[in-house]
């Protein structure tokens, strides 16, 4: 080292660096206590570039559209360079567009689709940043030319060209991607046109840097062993092995043997140890493999590599005792139980490895054993204790089951055991452990220590399988399994198919789904149109589908109506999941088969006979342009008129001839059409023709008011005949005078009724009412108005101060006149409600007095109240007053027969007596 040379760390810096001097190849040595490694070799160079020859370049002859490369063969150099081109005379550099590329890789110029204007002299400059120098080439001429050869290429050695190659647009240039060994050989150009051909060869070569195959590995080996090391590389040409200790190169001695890759040496002493290199190199690099070789030399040592303390083992086991002390070299074993050596026997085997194996152990196998190891160096000692236990033992296995879905089995698995050793039970179904800790649905561990018993709740179809159980101890490890068989209702059939669909019948069929391990008896075929509420089961031939048949006739369809299909599969268990819907078809026309019913009307003007009927629903109708045929005639007539209706929604036919009369009758019979013909007509009907309005309004009207809210109408009835126009019934109109003679009630009555009660009106309130005939045709002309005003309203205020007292059987009752608001009826009188507590029928009393007497049972509470009678109707009713039994009142200490006084609200005392009536 000096102020040139100098060491960073285990970098090497160069100060000024000569290029004379300091060029060259290097090599770093590192060293510490166990040895020295040598690493790969690392060239140093300077930088440099030197003139391109002066020879003239040949021209470069390219066909317009085509593509040309402009090769720029940089001289000797070393560095990174730079590369540009310049044009003609131009001094300023060729710049790169969508046709000119320049690589920095080559210094190639790329032209695409040359132009006319394209033609001239190209010269390369070349700039080494490193070498602060550029230099020119000379320059190549491009020239255009018209006749352009055919350019082919082969391989000489008769192997056809890889199919990676790439070739120009103008086949110029051959480009091989992942150049590999298989690739080398000669390659010829063959290129020709009108005037002749030419050839030209190359010769491609394959090389590589050594690779490692095989690295050698770091050894600990004890004295006088043996060592062997090998190391392989790859690459071309073959890489030659050259062995390094610490750095200094291997010779063959007595004890060292070499051999291309492998390294021997016999007979190891401590010396041999250090750190060795395996170098594989060829003209392009070498490389390096590394490994530690340490050399052993001690007596036994158990410190690091004891005995088992505790060995545990079953009886009727096998045991293995290990002793691997530390000890170079190898250290010869014996064993000891407690102070007699132990020897080989039946059940007793000492291994080459030093373990003690103990076989079909028993009780009196348990104590203390020691190994003793033994070697040039020392001797050391080690104890350890065998400990026997009982055997565990699955009591209550699991069993094979035969269940139904929903059902709640329990698998037993118990054992009998050591007490000492603690019991795991692991379930698993179909070769997966059930994760129990977690909370697996269905699943469920039930027992206690010895008991691992699996309870399934709610079983599912997908709970068939093998269940295992697994007992684990410390020890050992068994098992038992069982099958379950879990049955249930079938799955879905599948593939429903419609093959052929005629106006009523259908013919479908399935594959059976899943039997769920219980054969399927029977199969249900069931179909959804629009007008269906859901899924219907159908009618089938054969009638009864037995779980080995899959097709089917579907009959009594509905014509012209769309239907899907499905199947449901039945076994011993139940029914199960329908199947997905078939694709929806429609059944074929045919004549409608349906006759309206209902067949009625009358009604309507004069001249017109008003026909109704009840309407096919749309799945009836069975077709296409869907319409109703009416046919009419005059009772005692012989001719029929026959009409068409085409509207699918009609329900009602007015036929018009201005010599109909009034109210004659009409034979009528109502049928059906479509597309397909004409169905059935309906039976006789007997309709009868319209008619005029009644001409007469009724007389003598008049109108009373009951109360607030009532009035009542009354009327004379209409003498009417068939020029008057007959009369069905009578409407009443009212309305108010704030109404303006606007209606706000209108009712009817039938036949010859002449008055009408009208309820729910407004109290204190003039009302208007007039009357009018009606019949088919419409009303007739109203009554004059008449009018009354409704009584006002009844009392607001219920009787108050009601005093009550019971005697034997008879019940006195009091209370204070109630006093109305000027907007009120006056009181005319009082209604007492009574009832018997457990009875719902209530008896009125009616009194013109503030006071009554009842005649009350001994055996039964009373419920009593009292409300105001007036012009406007009932008042308000008091609360509802409880008279108690009398026998109630004899428990609570109150003689029976003894005169009581009761009160409510106000105390009043007061005899049972006569009170003069009220006046008005």
């Amino acid at each position: 080292m000096s102020y040139h040379h100098r060491l960073d760390g285990g970098s090497l810096a160069i100060s000024s660096p000569h290029t004379d001097q300091d060029i060259g190849m290097y090599q770093c040595l590192a060293t510490n206590t166990l040895g020295t490694i040598l690493s790969r070799k690392a060239k140093l160079q300077f930088a440099y570039i030197e003139d391109f020859e002066t020879k003239t370049r040949s021209a470069v002859s390219v066909r317009e559209g085509q593509g040309v490369v402009l090769l720029c063969g940089p001289p000797p150099h070393f560095g990174d360079l730079s590369y540009a081109w310049t044009f003609n005379d131009n001094p300023l550099y060729v710049q790169e567009d969508n046709r000119r590329f320049v690589s920095q890789e080559t210094g190639n110029l790329y032209i695409a689709k040359v132009e006319p204007s394209d033609v001239g002299n190209y010269t390369c400059f070349i700039t080494n940043k490193e070498a602060q120098r550029s230099v020119q080439g000379p320059p190549t001429p491009l020239v255009q030319r018209t006749d352009v050869p055919d350019i082919s290429w082969r391989r000489l050695d008769g192997n056809p060209l890889p199919r990676k190659v790439k070739y120009s647009k103008s086949q110029a240039i051959l480009e091989i991607p992942n150049f590999q060994q298989e690739d080398e050989g000669f390659y010829e150009c063959i290129a020709g046109n009108l005037r002749g051909r030419n050839l030209a060869k190359g010769q491609l070569i394959f090389y590589a840097p050594p690779e490692w195959e095989q690295k050698i590995q770091n050894t600990y080996l004890s004295i006088y062993d043996n060592l062997f090391w090998e190391c392989k590389a790859s690459g071309k040409p073959n890489p030659w092995y050259t062995w390094l200790k610490n750095g200094e190169r291997l010779n063959p001695e007595e004890r060292i043997q070499i051999e291309n890759g492998t390294l021997t040496i016999t007979m190891l002493n401590v010396s041999d140890s250090g750190v060795y290199q395996c170098a594989a190199e060829n003209k392009y690099r070498i490389i390096y493999a590394n490994a530690e070789l340490r050399v052993l030399a001690s007596a036994p040592d158990f410190s690091k590599n004891p005995i088992k303390k505790n060995s545990v083992v079953q009886v009727g086991g096998d045991i293995t005792i290990e002793c691997k002390p530390n000890a170079f070299p190898r250290a010869t074993i014996s064993w000891k139980r407690g102070m007699e050596s132990l020897r080989q026997s039946k059940r007793v085997f000492l291994s080459e490895d030093g373990s003690l194996k103990i076989y079909n152990v028993t009780r009196s196998d348990a104590g203390s054993y020691t190994c003793v190891a033994t070697n040039q160096f020392g001797v050391a000692k080690n104890t350890g204790s065998l400990v026997v236990k009982e055997r565990t033992v699955i009591t209550i296995p699991p069993s094979k089951m035969d269940v139904t879905v929903g059902e709640s089995i329990v698998l037993p698995c118990q054992v009998s055991h050591d007490p000492s050793i603690e019991v795991v039970f692991i379930w698993s179904f179909n070769g997966d452990v059930i994760d129990l800790k977690k909370g697996v649905a269905h699943f469920e561990r039930i027992g206690g220590e010895s008991v691992g018993d699996l309870m399934i709740r709610n079983i599912q179809l997908n709970h068939s399988g093998k269940y295992l159980c697994t007992v684990k101890t410390t020890l050992e490890s068994l098992s038992a399994v069982a099958d379950i068989i879990v049955r249930g209702p079938p799955g879905p059939p599948e593939d429903v198919r419609v093959e052929h669909i005629s106006s009523t019948t259908s013919q479908l069929s399935w594959r059976p789904g899943s039997d769920n391990n219980s054969p399927i008896q029977i199969f249900t075929v069931q179909a959804r149109t629009p007008f269906s509420v859901g899924w219907q089961a159908v009618s089938t031939v054969p009638e009864i589908l037995s779980g080995k048949t899959y097709n089917a006739t579907v009959v009594g369809l509905s014509p012209w109506v769309e239907y899907e299909f499905r199947v449901v599969a039945g076994n011993s268990i139940g029914i199960g999941e329908p199947s997905k819907a078939s694709e929806l078809l429609r059944t074929k026309a045919s004549v409608p088969v349906v006759v309206p019913t209902n067949i009625n009307g009358g009604g309507g003007s004069r001249s017109e006979l008003v026909i109704t009927w009840e309407s096919i629903p749309e799945e009836l109708q069975n077709g296409e342009e869907f319409g109703y045929i009416i046919m009419l005639r005059p009772v005692g007539s012989t001719a029929w008129t026959k009409e068409r209706v085409p509207s699918v929604e009609s329900s009602r036919f007015v036929y018009r001839n201005e010599s109909i009369t009034p109210l004659s009758p009409f034979e009528v019979k109502v049928g059906v059409y479509n597309n397909e013909g004409e169905g059935s007509l309906s039976t006789v009907s007997i309709v009868y023709s319209g008619e005029d309005e009644p001409q007469l309004a009724p007389r003598g009207t008049s109108v009373q008011s009951f109360s607030a809210s009532e009035m009542e109408v009354s009327w004379n009835a209409i003498a009417w005949n068939r020029n008057t126009g007959r009369v069905l019934g009578y409407e009443v109109l009212y309305w108010t005078d704030d109404s303006k003679e606007s209606i706000i009630g209108k009712i009817r009555v039938n036949g010859n009724v002449t008055t009408k009660n009208i309820t729910g009106l407004k109290a204190n309130t003039i009302y208007f009412a007039s009357v009018r005939a009606y019949n088919t045709a419409g009303t007739g002309p109203s009554s004059p108005p008449v009018n009354v005003t409704t009584k006002k309203s009844p009392p607001s205020q219920p009787p108050a101060n009601i005093a009550w007292k019971l005697t034997n059987s008879k019940l006195c009752l009091n209370w204070e006149h109630v006093k109305t608001m000027e907007n009120e009826s006056e009181v005319l009188g009082y209604k007492i409600l009574y009832r018997q507590n457990r009875q719902s029928k209530t008896h009125i009393l009616e009194t013109n007095n503030t006071s009554a007497e009842l005649l009350v049972p001994f055996e039964e509470d009373y419920l009593i109240e009292i409300r105001t009678v007036s012009d406007g109707g009932d008042g308000s009713s008091s609360e509802e007053i409880r008279i108690p039994k009398m026998s109630s009142l004899s428990s609570r200490g109150i003689p029976a027969l003894e005169p009581s006084i009761y009160f409510l609200s106000v105390v009043i005392i007061f005899y049972c007596f006569t009170i003069q009536p009220l006046t008005r």
